[in-house]
């Protein structure tokens, strides 16, 4: 058969989760097949082979039956990745073949009695085979029968044998194999998508958060490192981690290196659904917080062979280009053992840099801006964002200030949806304009806050839930409930590193509703 050549031409790779064949191929045993029930411009089954070391590809508008006397259209297509025969999610739409992919049959199949080299059955135009999977079973013929312009027509057919099912329709049985789900279930709820611009190593991305933190083996394992370091595994990988005893947040007792490569194993399951398939912006400080940090944003060239990452495509000379993406959470832990204290990750991701996911509200104290007069900012909006119904959740950002996050749907670029913040904050400004200053330069301010609509821009970027911050005590950017904004006890550097675990175990992440709520904003009057 064919190369893999036409399917790569076909594809973007950048921006499709289809995997692009970098690396995998047959394992030992018997040949296996995959049939994807695939609902791109219209509904179809992709029938698929493995056949020397690609899966030999056909679309069969109707899906194969067990019928004898159906005789199903095949229309020969490229050869595809032996990785692609695991894959159900989504190909994003715009992408060739973007649509739902669920994974409608698998198994294995052998090449009839005297058929002794399949490749070459093909390439003459007849394959008699036995499949063994879960919903076809039997002798199957592929026919070759002429050109459809540059696409080969073919024929499927069930042979009359002990499996042979009179009528049998395979939209009768719409339930992938894989998961139990149906293309409805999958697209509203996709679970796995392929980095396709990576090598295999690094292709596969899980779409959830494992619930599981760290094991105790692991901590045990950090814990057991002498103070240079050494090599700590954790979440499947080998981290080379350093000064396990400096002093990165002081305090009393101080918060080292160590604490924090564990506070980090333990909360990243739990961030990493606010910082999957986004550019990371770290903010460094290699010697403590104590020091003057710095921004970090190009992925080191030293850098793991195995850590996720992004090319920007519309970089311009001299600009960041490669940026780390923290697709699991050994990633979050290599970058807290690169010094990055904080978090922060961009509001769009890297398959749409130019269209945010979630609009942003920094409610920015001023050097006269009391506690109080933020909890009554936030309030008002709370206020505000109920008046006109969306969803959105408080953070107490750590430091002095509150930050609202808002999930949107993709689709309205960013100047959009700055624009709709700057409105929304406008209206709160201007029933309180004694707290609230428009102007950009904080000497201008007066001492008064800024409602920041500014930071919903390509790039920009506010610190990301459970990241920690750098002040003494270590203090954590936490997720909180409206109705803690009327809690006399609340206070923005409340939650630290050393406590934020606990308060997740108890009250759950405050903000993973906000994950399953994308939303059109409405238009403001």
């Amino acid at each position: 058969m064919g190369t893999l050549a036409e399917y790569r031409r076909k594809r973007d790779f950048a921006r499709t989760p289809e995997p692009s064949g970098d690396g995998g191929g047959p394992e030992p045993g018997a040949p296996r097949f995959v049939v994807q029930r695939h609902r791109a411009r219209r509904l179809h089954y992709d029938f698929r082979l493995e056949v020397d070391g690609v899966l030999a590809s056909w679309a069969v508008p109707k899906g194969p039956t067990l019928d004898p006397k159906a005789r199903r259209a095949a229309f020969h297509v490229e050869d595809h990745p032996i990785e692609y025969i695991d894959f159900e999610g989504i190909i994003p739409s715009g992408e060739y073949g973007g649509g739902d992919v669920i994974v409608w049959d698998a198994g294995t199949w052998r090449p009839a009695e005297g058929v002794e080299d399949p490749g070459r059955a093909l390439a003459g135009g007849e394959l008699h085979l036995d499949m063994f999977g879960e919903k076809l079973r039997g002798r199957f013929v592929l026919v070759r029968t002429g050109k459809d312009g540059d696409r080969e027509r073919w024929l499927l057919l069930h042979k009359k044998d002990e499996f042979a099912r009179g009528g049998w329709d395979p939209e009768d049985h719409p339930r992938s194999v894989l998961s139990g789900r149906t293309n409805d279930e999958v697209k509203a709820d996709p679970e796995l998508m392929w980095r396709s611009d990576q090598p295999a190593a690094r292709a596969a991305v899980p779409l959830k958060a494992s619930a599981d933190p760290a094991g105790d083996e692991a901590l045990r394992e950090l814990d057991e490192l002498r103070p240079a370091g050494g090599v700590w595994h954790v979440f499947g990988r080998q981290l080379k981690v350093t000064n396990l005893d400096k002093v990165l947040f002081p305090g009393e007792p101080p918060v080292t290196k160590r604490e924090l490569l564990a506070y980090t194993a333990r909360i990243a399951p739990t961030v990493l659904p606010y910082l999957r398939r986004r550019a990371l912006n770290m903010h460094r400080f290699p010697n403590g917080a104590q020091t003057k940090g710095f921004w970090h944003k190009e992925l080191p060239h030293h850098a793991p062979e195995w850590l996720p990452r992004w090319d920007n495509p519309d970089a311009d000379p001299g600009e960041t280009r490669t940026y780390l993406v923290v697709d699991e959470p050994a990633a979050l832990v290599w970058a807290a053992n690169f010094g990055a204290l904080e978090w922060h990750a961009w509001t769009s991701t890297v398959d749409r840099p130019d269209r945010p996911s979630w609009a942003l509200i920094d409610l920015d104290p001023g050097e006269d801006t009391g506690w109080d007069d933020i909890l009554t900012l936030a309030r008002l909006h709370r206020t505000a964002l109920e008046h006109v119904g969306v969803r959105a959740g408080p953070k107490v950002t750590g430091r002095r200030g509150i930050q609202i996050w808002v999930p949107i749907a993709q689709g309205p670029d960013f100047t959009a949806t700055r624009a709709w913040v700057e409105k929304l904050s406008r209206a709160v400004g201007a029933v309180v304009p004694d707290l609230v200053s428009w102007k950009w330069e904080k000497r201008d301010r007066e001492g008064r806050a800024r409602l920041d609509y500014t930071q919903n821009a390509v790039n920009k970027t506010l610190v990301a839930p459970y990241s920690p911050r750098p002040a003494p005590g270590a203090p954590a950017s936490a997720p909180i409930d409206w109705d803690e904004l009327d809690d006399p006890a609340l206070r923005p550097d409340a939650f630290t590193i050393r406590s934020i675990v606990d308060r997740v175990a108890e009250r759950g992440d405050l903000f993973r509703d906000l994950l399953d709520h994308p939303q059109k904003l409405p238009r403001l009057d």
